[in-house]
């Protein structure tokens, strides 16, 4: 996996996955939502994947079928509902709002995405989590709750912890990849993030990319940086190697 992960660094941003995922209809609490599935093998370590704030669109497939390439199954999560794809900002600040404000029903959210994805085969005894975005700010609310998997990466994420929670019953490794350009979310909050990790003693890894924006990673928008989004990547693969080893 060391040499596909070396290899894939240098052509995947052009490159079209000859894998083939699946559309995976499933429901939380009796409401509908729709994740996207892609394994190479039965036996795959997984990879949860959690959206931004316009819901599961083609990014989220693409660095899905980028997963599974290098080896590793993958379940990108639908947090917001069945066919709810925020275009408008107001409309996608009201459903991350939602959940923010709601954290029971985020991880609960979280919690039937990876049910999910072990019905669909997915190994979740040997998973890893990652988001961007607001999905990375999911991710770490599922490190928090204390959910039993490997690690927790999270790109240009939300990174501060709500009132009342903290990181005593993490249990994986938490990796965060944020760029010091980043207005949204301050390096003042990465800070107190780090702070937080090391008194709670959470084995991390915080890497900052000069220049990088928020949402550095999202390939033809304008906050996109290359180089930072191939470092981060090439990071991140070799976080999965390191964690997901059996």
């Amino acid at each position: 996996m060391k040499l596909l992960s070396l290899m894939v660094i240098g052509f995947f941003w052009s490159m079209t996955s000859i894998a083939s995922g699946n559309a995976v209809d499933y429901t939380v609490n009796g409401q509908a939502y729709e994740g996207y599935y892609i394994s190479p093998t039965a036996d795959a370590p997984l990879v949860l994947l959690v959206h931004d704030w316009d819901g599961l669109t083609d990014y989220e497939v693409k660095r899905a079928n980028m997963l599974a390439e290098l080896g590793y199954a993958v379940f990108a999560a639908d947090l917001f509902g069945k066919g709810v794809r925020p275009t408008e900002v107001k409309d996608k600040r009201q459903h991350t709002g939602e959940l923010y404000k709601d954290r029971a029903k985020m991880r609960n959210l979280l919690k039937g995405a990876l049910s999910t994805a072990k019905a669909q085969g997915g190994n979740d005894n040997n998973a890893v989590a990652m988001g961007y975005c607001f999905g990375g700010a999911a991710v770490l609310e599922m490190a928090r709750s204390g959910a039993n998997l490997k690690g927790f990466a999270t790109f240009h994420g939300g990174l501060k912890t709500p009132d009342g929670q903290d990181y005593q019953s993490t249990k994986g490794k938490v990796l965060v990849m944020h760029g010091s350009a980043d207005t949204a979310i301050t390096m003042d909050q990465f800070a107190d993030l780090a702070n937080e990790l090391e008194a709670n003693k959470v084995s991390h890894q915080m890497v900052t990319y000069s220049g990088a924006p928020h949402a550095f990673t999202v390939f033809g928008s304008g906050r996109y940086q290359e180089e930072a989004d191939k470092k981060s990547w090439a990071l991140f693969t070799d976080f999965l190697e390191e964690q997901l080893k059996e």
